[in-house]
């Protein structure tokens, strides 16, 4: 039985819980309602509750215990050779699952029968052919191993959601008899109602820092095993990157710190001033129908697609500063240079400061301009002095949203900046970024266990600790500054 299917029975089963509640409740009174200790509704709804927050609450811990189980009892039956070490394992059962998918795929457009693909062999049968005639393309012969693997992860899959369907209908089953039996017109249903969205709250609020954990741990896990392979002293020290998956690579991480600050530099001297001064424009001078117009017009330009830009940058941008710019000076010849992709970006970022640097200004109270403009100064006067630091927490993180995303992109550096890991300060030569290597080292038949690969997760924790360190930078700005102006 499908999850959906399942969430439908519960569902039903809450929706019962509420209305069993609730008729019950007033029956108890007679349908007078100012017997009862909370106003009915809280009645049905302590009933749909307490059907549907214990059957969910299994449902998720099943769905997420699974796949663990699942894996160590394929891993068991696996040969040892197979499973070696945690990115072996990965591969294997990706291709097992993948396996599994066809032959679930095979038995539904009626290819085999649920017997057959319990029961064929690779030495008798072609099996990716036969899963080929279903639309399932495998990229290498199916081994008599990973097959039978696959056979054994179906039938406990089968196994699993049988047992999984009858363990939650029982307890919605059992929650809703519960409910039924201590609702009466005494039972404080209320406070239960209130406390259970209360938990529903700190849930909800709980999986974004459980999110920022597990981010984390998966970065540390495998940058761990990344330094057990390669010295980290080549790794903070060397200013050369040359990654060979043959082995003996240079991986300093220098050439790259070095291009993302400097893209993310130049976008920040285009994108902050431009940003700035706009929302100044829209926030103090510009008239209702002006603002009506201009704002959403600056605002489409987030919703343009980065691969786009990157055109942008490849096709328009670079020629232009190689044409008139770099070859005229000497300084190249090579559209693709950070100052291009730093420009791109900077025009990509100019919507996010724009916008919410010109609300956070109109949120600052027009106690403060009447004082001002008050005691004689100006309106320029009054934007620079005053208006400029009581809105400049907000504006810092404006200004800090931008620069994660500018250090964050990756396709319009491909595609504007190059891919040349180097150290220079001319801006139109071409240079790269940590984001786009963790994309370059994590794709293509590579082996994920080798310092190569691995440094990808490095590259990502080091980017991680850059913009931690930007956010407790504007965290320090804006308490300094929301101290003098509350």
């Amino acid at each position: 039985m499908s999850v959906l299917f399942l969430l439908v029975i519960v569902a039903v089963l809450a929706l019962a819980g509420f209305l069993l509640c609730r008729q019950r409740v007033m029956a108890s009174v007679q349908g007078d309602p100012k017997l009862l200790h909370s106003l009915p509704g809280y009645y049905g709804w302590n009933g749909a509750i307490t059907v549907i927050l214990p059957a969910l609450a299994v449902l998720v811990l099943w769905l997420i215990v699974q796949p663990f189980i699942l894996e160590n009892r394929i891993a068991s039956v696996l040969p040892p050779a197979m499973v070696a070490d945690g990115s072996s394992l990965t591969l294997v059962m990706s291709d097992v699952r993948r396996v599994a998918s066809g032959l679930d795929a095979a038995v539904a457009g009626g290819v085999m029968s649920e017997q057959e693909a319990g029961m064929i062999r690779t030495e008798f049968t072609d099996v990716r052919g036969k899963l080929a005639r279903v639309g399932v393309a495998l990229g290498s012969d199916v081994t008599r191993e990973v097959l039978a693997a696959a056979q054994e992860y179906r039938v406990m899959i089968a196994w699993s959601a049988m047992a999984r369907t009858i363990l939650v209908v029982l307890i919605a089953v059992a929650g809703l008899i519960y409910a039924i039996m201590i609702t009466n017109k005494d039972f404080r249903a209320r406070n239960r109602v209130e406390q259970a969205v209360l938990g529903i709250l700190i849930a909800a609020s709980s999986i974004a820092i459980l999110t920022t954990v597990g981010i984390v741990y998966s970065m540390l896990s495998e940058t761990f095993n990344f330094f057990s392979q390669y010295p980290y002293q080549d790794f903070f020290f060397s200013l050369t990157w040359s990654p060979n998956f043959r082995g003996d690579s240079d991986l300093g991480i220098w050439p790259l710190i070095w291009g993302t600050m400097y893209i993310t530099l130049i976008s920040m001297i285009v994108a902050v001033p431009i940003g700035l001064f706009a929302a100044i424009y829209l926030a103090e001078y510009a008239s209702k129908r002006v603002r009506a117009w201009v704002k959403p017009l600056i605002e489409v330009i987030a919703g343009i697609p980065t691969v786009v830009f990157g055109l942008f940058a490849l096709v328009t941008v670079g020629p232009l500063l190689r044409d008139y710019f770099a070859e005229p000076l000497g300084w190249g010849d090579s559209g693709s240079s950070v100052m291009t992709a730093g420009i791109v970006i900077g025009i990509l970022n100019i919507p996010f400061i724009s916008s919410l640097s010109d609300d956070i200004i109109n949120a600052v109270p027009q106690s403060l301009r009447d004082g001002s403009l008050g005691l004689g100064a100006s309106k320029s006067e009054t934007i620079r002095q005053v208006l400029l630091p009581a809105a400049l927490p907000g504006i810092v993180g404006a200004c800090l949203m931008a620069a994660s995303r500018a250090i964050g992109e990756t396709m319009i550096v491909v595609m504007g900046a190059g891919a040349a890991a180097r150290l220079s300060l001319n801006p139109f030569e071409a240079m790269t970024t940590m984001t786009v290597k963790i994309v370059g080292q994590l794709t293509g038949d590579t082996d994920f266990n080798s310092p190569e690969t691995l440094v990808a997760f490095a590259l990502g924790m080091t980017l991680f600790v850059i913009t931690l360190a930007l956010n407790v930078v504007a965290l320090m700005v804006v308490r300094k500054y929301r101290e003098q102006y509350d």
